[in-house]
C-alpha cells in the first residue's frame, strides 16, 4: 500500500466521516437517555440502569462478534450493525412521540443499540487496517479520537437542547446519523479483509486463538486490563455529572454544556497528541491518563457539579494520546486474520466491568453523592499505582518499532 498522507487517503476519510456522523448521533442520545429517564421517573438509579443496558452488550457480545468479523465480509457486517441500530433508535423515537415511553422500553433499545455497536466495533479495526499502513495507525487512531472529541464537544449540548424542544428529536437525529454512516460505508472501495484460509474450527478454538495472541503479549495484555478497568470510572463519573447537575438546578442544555467541556478537552488533547507522542515515551503517555482520574476526589472537598466537571478535564486531555498508542499499537501488531477476535477479546477484557460504572453510580447517588464520587476517585488511584509499577508498561515498545512488530497475514 502506498503511504499517502492520511488527509489524502479517500477510504480513510470516508470511514472516519461515517464514524463522525454516527458518533455525533450517539452523543445526542448519550445525554438524552438519562434526561429521558429522569424526566419520566426522577430516579437516578433507573437512569443508571438504562446506561448499564447500553454498555452491557459491549462485553456480552464482543467475543462472538469478533469471530464473525474474522469470517464474513466486514463491510456487510458493519452495514448490518448500523441498520439494526437505525431501526431500534427510530422505534424508540416513535414510542416517545406516541407518549408511551417507559424505563424498560428505553433500556431495551439501549441494549439493542449497544449490541449493534459491539458488532460494528469488532469489524472496524479490520477496515482501518485495510486502508492505513502500519506506521500510520497510531496517527490514524489519534485522528479518530480527535474527530470523536469534536462530536463530544458539540453533541451533548445539542442533544440536551434538542431534548428541550422535543424528547424524540435527539433519537431521530441519531437514527439519521446511522443512515449516513451506511451510505459512506457503501462508497468505500477497499476490501475490508485480506484473503482468508477456509477452516472448520469450533467457536471456542477460534476465540481461544485470539485470546492466546493477546495474552501472550504483555504490553497488549496489560493495556487491556488497566484501561478496561478505567472504563468503569468514566461512565460513572459522567453520569454523576448529569444527575448532580440536575439536582443542583441546571437545565438539560446546561448539563449538556458541562459534558461538552469534557469533549472540548478531548478535542484539544487530540491536537496535542502528535506532540505528546513525539516527546514522551509510551509509558509516560499511558500513565498521564491513569493518574488524572483521581482528580474527581476534589468534589469531596467542594461538592459542586462545576468542580466535578472541571476535575475530569485533565483526563480528557490525556485520553487521545493514550488511545492513539494502545489502539494503534494493537491494530498494527495483530495479523489481519485475527483482528476481529483480538479486538473482541480486548473489548471483553476492557468492558467486562464498564457497565457496572453507571449502574453503581446510580445506586450510590441515591444514597450519597460524596460516596459515589469517592468510589471512582479511589479506583483511579489504585489503577495509577498499578500502571506505574507494571513491568510491561515500563517496557512498552517505541513508535519506531511498529513496522517490525506489524502482524502478518
Amino acid at each position: 500500500m502506498t503511504a499517502v498522507p492520511l488527509h489524502r487517503n479517500r477510504d480513510f476519510l470516508l470511514l472516519q466521516a461515517g464514524r463522525l456522523l454516527s458518533s455525533a448521533g450517539s452523543q445526542f442520545t448519550s445525554i438524552a437517555y438519562p434526561l429521558l429517564v429522569l424526566a419520566v421517573t426522577g430516579s437516578a438509579a433507573r437512569a443508571g440502569l438504562v446506561e448499564f443496558a447500553g454498555i452491557l452488550p459491549l462485553a456480552l457480545f464482543a467475543l462472538p462478534a469478533g469471530v464473525v468479523a474474522d469470517h464474513v465480509n466486514r463491510r456487510r457486517l458493519m452495514i448490518a450493525a448500523d441498520t439494526v441500530r437505525l431501526v431500534a433508535i427510530a422505534g424508540l423515537a416513535g414510542v416517545i412521540l406516541a407518549g408511551r415511553v417507559g424505563v424498560w422500553a428505553s433500556a431495551l433499545v439501549a441494549f439493542v443499540e449497544g449490541s449493534g455497536t459491539a458488532v460494528f466495533a469488532a469489524a472496524e479495526p479490520g477496515a482501518l487496517r485495510a486502508v492505513v499502513p502500519p506506521r500510520q495507525l497510531p496517527a490514524a487512531a489519534g485522528a479518530q479520537t480527535g474527530r470523536q472529541a469534536a462530536v463530544r464537544l458539540a453533541g451533548p449540548p445539542i442533544g440536551g437542547a434538542l431534548f428541550g424542544v422535543a424528547r424524540a428529536l435527539p433519537f431521530l437525529a441519531d437514527a439519521l446519523s446511522y443512515l449516513c454512516s451506511i451510505g459512506l460505508l457503501l462508497a468505500m472501495r477497499a476490501p475490508f479483509q485480506q484473503a482468508r484460509p477456509s477452516g472448520s474450527a469450533s467457536l471456542r478454538s477460534r476465540v481461544a486463538e485470539g485470546f492466546r495472541f493477546l495474552w501472550g503479549r504483555p504490553f497488549l495484555r496489560s493495556c487491556a486490563v488497566l484501561f478496561g478497568l478505567s472504563n468503569f470510572i468514566g461512565p460513572g463519573v459522567l453520569l454523576a455529572v448529569v444527575v448532580i447537575g440536575r439536582r443542583q438546578g441546571l437545565s438539560g442544555g446546561q448539563v449538556g454544556l458541562l459534558v461538552a467541556a469534557f469533549g472540548a478537552c478531548l478535542l484539544l488533547g487530540s491536537f496535542l497528541s502528535p506532540l505528546v507522542r513525539r516527546h514522551l515515551p509510551v509509558r509516560a503517555v499511558l500513565l498521564l491518563e491513569l493518574w488524572t482520574w483521581m482528580g474527581s476526589g476534589l468534589f469531596l472537598l467542594w461538592p459542586s457539579v462545576y468542580v466535578l466537571a472541571a476535575s475530569i478535564l485533565p483526563t480528557a486531555l490525556a485520553i487521545p494520546s493514550t488511545d492513539s498508542v494502545v489502539h494503534g499499537y494493537r491494530i498494527a501488531m495483530t495479523p489481519d486474520r485475527l483482528l476481529g477476535r483480538v479486538q473482541s477479546v480486548w473489548s471483553t477484557i476492557a468492558l467486562v466491568i464498564a457497565p457496572l460504572g453507571p449502574l453503581l453510580a446510580g445506586l450510590l447517588l441515591e444514597a450519597s453523592e460524596r460516596a459515589a464520587v469517592a468510589t471512582f476517585a479511589a479506583s483511579g488511584l489504585l489503577l495509577a499505582l498499578w500502571g506505574t509499577l507494571s513491568p510491561a508498561i515500563r517496557a512498552a515498545p517505541s513508535l519506531d518499532e511498529l513496522d517490525d512488530l506489524a502482524g502478518g497475514t
